[in-house]
Formats: structure tokens, C-alpha cells, sequence
């Protein structure tokens, strides 16, 4: 007695993939919109952001909080210090927007600069240890970002909500792309193979 899977027919998983084929199209047209949004007011799109980012701190510093006393396999400890500076980092947001929306980027900015130093100097040294001209390529690459970034961070800090929006327009694209794919019909299909 042979027991079969109707969700492996091949006339299922066509099903399946035209479905995913909505969702890539829905999300694409979703991140074009949103993309053009940043892009239309950078200015307002990152205070919108942090705003949400502010409360995100708060809720998670809560909930860090609860897991102190709900869940036994993390440090009470860490769930302490992580609560309170999550939630005293989300209301320092929250109460002061304007001065979040250059210090936040302004940050991440800087870090990411560091991390470009570190990854191209590293890169470059496994170039010379045998690692090729390939990874000397990388490595330098990685370090003059990393220099640009730092060499001006607040410039570079004004220019995530641009860099973002053409992010999301490119990866709107992609995924409508992707959606015209999968619902593209393919000249040999499973079935006509028997």
C-alpha cells in the first residue's frame, strides 16, 4: 500500500508558485512606493523612522524586563541592564526626535566606518598571506569606505534616508521581476514530459 503526497504533484507546486508570484508582486510594488515615500521627504522619512525606532526600544526594554522573570536561561542580569537601557534609550528618542534623527545615523555611520577599516585591513593582510589579488581588491575597497564614512559621518549620516530609498526602489524592481518570472509559463512543464 503506497501512500502518495498531494502537495508533491507537480500540478500543486505550479499552484504554489503562482501564488509566491502575489506576494513577490504585492512586496515590489510595496517597496516602490515606499522608496519613492523616502526619496519624495528624507527629512520626514527619518524622523518617522527614528520615532518607530525610539518606541521599538521601549517595547523590547519591557519585554527584556519580563523575560528577567519568565525565562530562566538568560542572566537575570543581562535582562536588567538590557531592559533599562532600552527602554531609557527609547523615551531619550522619543523625547527628543530631532536630536535622535543626526545622532542615531551619526553613529551607525561611524561604526560602520570602523567596521570598513577593520574588514579591509584584514582583507589586505590575507591578501598578502596567499589570499589573492581578489582579496586585495576587497580589502582596499573596504578601507577607502570605511576612511570616506569617518573622514565625514554627519554628511554620510544625512544620506541614509537616500541611499535607503534607492534601496527600496531596486529592490522593488527585483522583486516584480521576480513575480513576472515565476508566472511566466516555461516550455516543458513536468507534466508534458510523461
Amino acid at each position: 500500500m503506497a501512500i502518495t503526497n498531494a502537495s508533491a504533484s507537480p500540478s500543486n507546486w505550479s499552484a504554489q508558485k503562482s501564488n509566491a508570484g502575489w506576494v513577490f508582486l504585492l512586496q515590489g510594488i510595496a517597496a516602490i512606493l515606499f522608496g519613492i515615500m523616502v526619496l519624495a521627504a528624507p527629512g520626514a522619512t527619518l524622523l518617522l523612522l527614528i520615532g518607530f525606532l525610539g518606541f521599538y526600544w521601549v517595547v523590547t526594554g519591557v519585554l527584556a524586563l519580563v523575560r528577567m522573570f519568565a525565562d530562566g536561561s538568560v542572566p537575570w542580569i543581562w535582562s536588567l541592564i538590557t531592559g533599562i537601557i532600552g527602554i531609557l534609550g527609547g523615551v531619550l528618542v522619543l523625547r527628543h526626535p530631532l536630536v535622535a534623527a543626526l545622532l542615531v545615523p551619526t553613529v551607525l555611520v561611524i561604526i560602520f566606518g570602523i567596521q570598513g577599516l577593520i574588514m579591509g585591513t584584514m582583507e589586505i593582510i590575507n591578501a598578502f598571506r596567499g589570499g589573492g589579488g581578489g582579496s586585495f581588491i576587497l580589502g582596499a575597497v573596504n578601507f577607502l569606505i570605511g576612511l570616506l564614512l569617518l573622514s565625514s559621518p554627519l554628511t554620510a549620516a544625512l544620506a541614509v534616508p537616500v541611499v535607503f530609498g534607492i534601496l527600496l526602489l531596486v529592490q522593488g524592481v527585483a522583486l516584480i521581476i521576480w513575480a513576472l518570472r515565476v508566472w511566466r509559463p516555461h516550455s516543458k512543464s513536468p507534466e508534458s514530459a510523461v
